[in-house]
C-alpha cells in the first residue's frame, strides 16, 4: 500500500512522529475542492461516518442509535427476572465494581428500581480487602441476608467460582458486564455482555459500551417487560432519559469509545447533567469547582477521578451513595470527602510513579513495560500505568505486591492496536496468573511474586510483534492547518460542534503556523507554556501538559530561538481574560524552516 504523504512535509516531528491527515485529504488549502464542504462534515467523514448517516451523527440521539435490547443474549431473560422481582417485592442487591463505571452502573439500576417503587440494596467490594469482582463468600452472605436476586454490574463475566457458589446456594445472579469473556461462561441466571464470544453481530457491534451503557439497555428492557405485564396501568412509567447523566459520566470515565450509541449517550447525558436534577451529581460538580455545565473532558478529568478516589484510597461505597442520595446535606458532605480523597490519591500516585519510573530506567528494549513494588498502593497503579504508557508509547503493567503474602495486584494500560485484555486472559489460562481479565485497552490481574518474571517474559513474547506494528504506525493525525490568525473562538466553537469527543472519536487536532516563539517557560508541575506569533501579526498562547521534560519540551525551551515552527494540538477557549480567546493545547511541534 502506498504510504500517505506527510502533512506540511513533516516526516519526523520533535516527538519523532510523522504528521498525516486523519482521513482522506484534509488539506483545506490544497485547492482540490475540499473547501466546498463545511468543516463539521469533514470532521464527521474523517471519523468514518458514511455520507448517508451524516445527519444522525451531527446530532446523535438514542432514537437513531439504540438497538433492540432483545438482540443481546440473555437480555430478555434478565429483564423478565428483574420484572418478576419488582412485581413480587423481592429483595434485590446490586453488586458493583468500585470504579466510576461500577458506581454509575449501580446508581442507574438503583435509581431505576426506585422509580418503579422498589428499594434495592447495594454492595461494593473493598478494593484492598476483597479485590475486584464478586467473591463466592460475599454473594452467599448477601443471599443469607435476604436477597433472592443479585445483579452484578461492571464485574462477574469471569467470576466462575464465585457464581458457582451462589448458584449452588440457590441465589439468582444476573451479570451485567462489558469485560472480555472466555468461551466457558460462568453458571449464572443470565449474563448480559456484548463481549460474549457467542454474541450475534448486532450485539457484538456494541462491545465498546461501558457497563453503565449495558445497564441502561437492560433498563429499557425491564421497563418494556413491565409495560407488557400491565405494571404501568395505575402508575407513570419512569423517565429513563433522566438517567443519562450517569451513563455519560461512566462512559467517559471508563474510557469507552465515544462512537455509535456511546456518542448518543454522552451527547444527551451531558444535557441531562447540566440540568442538575441528580442531587449527588450536582454536589460533585460544585465540589469540582466547575463554572460552566460539565463537558466531556470534565467527566474524565474532574468528576470521574473524584468518584474513583473513594474506591482507590477511601471508602468504596461513597460513589454509589453520592449518586443515589436524595439528601442535599449528605450529597455535599460526600462530594467534599471525595475531593479530599482525590488530593490524597494524587500524593500517593506521585510517590508510586517516581519509584516505577526508577525501575523503568533500568529496562531496555522491552515491548511491554512491567514494573512492580512492595507496598505500592493498589488504588493508584492503574493511573500510574496510564502515565507510563503515555510517556513510553508501550503497553504498561504496574503491580503492587503485598509485603506479607507476596501476592501482586496488577493493572495494565495498552496502546491502540494492542489487545491487552486478551493477552492477560491468555496468561491466566497458561497458569501464570491467579486471576486476570479486562478489555483491549485496560486489564487487571493477580500474580504470585515468584511468577512475575515468567509472566513478563510471556507477555513480551505474546505482544512484541503487535507492539512493534502499532508503534511503527504511530503518527500525529491532523484535521486542519491554519495561520495563527485563524485560531479564533469561532473556530473552536465550530470544531466542538462535531463532538462529543473521546476515545474512538478523537477531538480535532489543528496545525498552526509557521510561527516563532515569543516566550517559552515552565509552569506548574512540568507544564510547558509558550507564546507564539505568526507573520500575519496574530499571536496565541499554547500549553503542553506534563511535557517540559520531554524531547519536544526541551527543544522548544532551549532550541527554538530564531527558528520557525509548526505547532499541533487541540484548539481550546481561554476565558481567563477580559474576553475569551483561543489557545492551543500543544501535543507536538515541528520545524518549519
Amino acid at each position: 500500500m502506498q504510504a500517505r504523504p506527510a502533512v506540511l512535509g513533516i516526516e519526523k516531528s520533535l516527538s519523532g512522529k510523522g504528521w498525516h491527515w486523519r482521513g482522506g485529504n484534509m488539506d483545506l488549502g490544497s485547492g482540490d475542492g475540499a473547501l466546498g464542504e463545511d468543516i463539521v462534515t469533514q470532521l464527521l467523514v474523517s471519523r468514518g461516518v458514511s455520507r448517508d448517516t451524516l445527519d444522525q451523527h451531527r446530532t446523535p440521539s438514542l432514537r437513531d442509535f439504540l438497538p433492540d435490547p432483545s438482540q443481546f443474549r440473555d437480555m430478555d431473560r434478565a429483564a423478565e427476572r428483574i420484572a418478576e422481582a419488582v412485581i413480587s417485592r423481592e429483595t434485590i442487591t446490586v453488586f458493583g465494581d468500585y470504579d466510576v463505571d461500577g458506581a454509575t452502573s449501580s446508581a442507574l439500576l438503583i435509581r431505576l428500581l426506585r422509580m418503579l417503587g422498589h428499594d434495592a440494596r447495594h454492595y461494593i467490594p473493598d478494593r484492598l480487602l476483597e479485590g475486584y469482582g464478586p467473591s463466592g463468600e460475599a454473594l452467599v452472605r448477601i443471599g443469607e441476608d435476604g436477597s433472592s436476586l443479585i445483579v452484578t454490574v461492571d464485574c462477574g463475566a469471569m467470576a466462575h467460582e464465585a457464581l458457582a457458589m451462589a448458584h449452588d446456594a440457590g441465589i439468582d445472579v444476573i451479570v451485567v458486564d462489558h469485560h472480555k469473556c472466555s468461551a466457558d461462561l460462568p453458571r449464572t441466571y443470565a449474563l448480559v455482555n456484548p463481549n460474549r464470544l457467542d454474541e450475534n453481530d448486532v450485539a457484538a457491534s456494541h462491545g465498546h459500551l461501558a457497563a453503565v451503557g449495558v445497564a441502561f439497555v437492560l433498563g429499557v428492557a425491564v421497563v418494556r417487560t413491565l409495560r407488557s405485564r400491565g405494571f404501568f396501568e395505575d402508575r407513570a412509567e419512569p423517565n429513563l432519559m433522566a438517567l443519562l447523566d450517569l451513563v455519560a459520566l461512566g462512559t467517559v470515565a471508563d474510557v469507552a469509545a465515544i462512537r455509535g450509541l456511546n456518542r448518543a449517550f454522552v451527547a444527551q447525558g451531558l444535557k441531562v447533567m447540566a440540568k442538575r436534577a441528580n442531587m449527588g451529581m450536582a454536589a460533585l460538580i460544585d465540589a469540582s469547582r466547575l463554572k460552566a455545565a460539565p463537558s466531556c473532558s470534565d467527566c474524565g478529568f474532574a468528576l470521574g477521578p473524584r468518584i474513583n478516589a473513594g474506591g482507590r484510597v477511601g471508602e468504596a461505597t461513597l460513589g454509589v451513595r453520592l449518586l443515589t442520595t436524595e439528601d442535599p446535606d449528605e450529597a455535599r458532605a460526600i462530594a467534599e470527602q471525595l475531593s479530599q480523597l482525590n488530593e490524597e490519591r494524587r500524593a500517593i500516585e506521585a510517590a508510586v510513579q517516581e519509584e516505577a519510573e526508577a525501575q523503568l530506567a533500568k529496562q531496555h528494549n522491552r515491548a511491554v513495560v512491567c514494573v512492580g513494588g512492595s507496598g505500592w498502593h493498589p488504588g493508584v497503579i492503574g493511573i500510574v500505568a496510564g502515565r507510563i504508557k503515555e510517556k513510553t508509547g508501550r503497553p504498561t503493567i504496574v503491580i503492587a505486591f503485598d509485603a506479607e503474602t507476596g501476592e501482586g495486584k496488577g493493572s495494565g494500560r495498552s496502546i491502540a492496536g494492542v489487545d491487552l485484555g486478551a493477552a492477560i486472559i491468555g496468561a491466566r489460562e497458561a497458569g501464570l496468573l491467579r486471576a486476570g481479565g479486562g478489555h483491549a485497552m485496560a486489564a487487571g490481574l493477580t500474580v504470585a511474586a515468584d511468577r512475575i518474571d515468567a509472566f513478563a517474559d510471556w507477555m513480551e513474547n505474546r505482544l512484541a510483534d503487535a507492539v512493534a506494528k502499532a508503534s511503527a504506525q504511530q503518527s500525529i493525525l491532523l484535521d486542519l492547518a491554519l495561520a495563527p490568525g485563524g485560531l479564533t473562538p469561532a473556530l473552536v466553537e465550530t470544531l466542538d460542534s462535531a463532538g462529543p469527543f473521546g476515545v474512538g472519536w478523537p477531538g480535532p487536532r489543528v496545525a498552526v503556523g509557521p510561527v516563532h516563539l515569543v516566550k517559552a517557560d515552565i509552569v506548574g508541575n512540568d507544564h510547558l507554556r509558550v507564546i507564539a506569533a505568526g507573520r500575519d501579526g496574530a499571536s496565541f498562547k499554547g500549553i503542553a501538559f506534563r511535557a517540559a521534560s520531554s524531547d519536544m519540551g526541551q527543544a522548544l525551551l532551549h532550541g527554538a530561538r530564531g527558528r520557525r515552527l509548526w505547532l499541533a494540538g487541540r484548539a481550546k477557549i481561554d476565558d481567563w481574560g477580559a474576553r475569551p480567546a483561543a489557545e492551543l493545547h500543544l501535543e507536538d511541534a515541528a520545524w518549519a524552516d
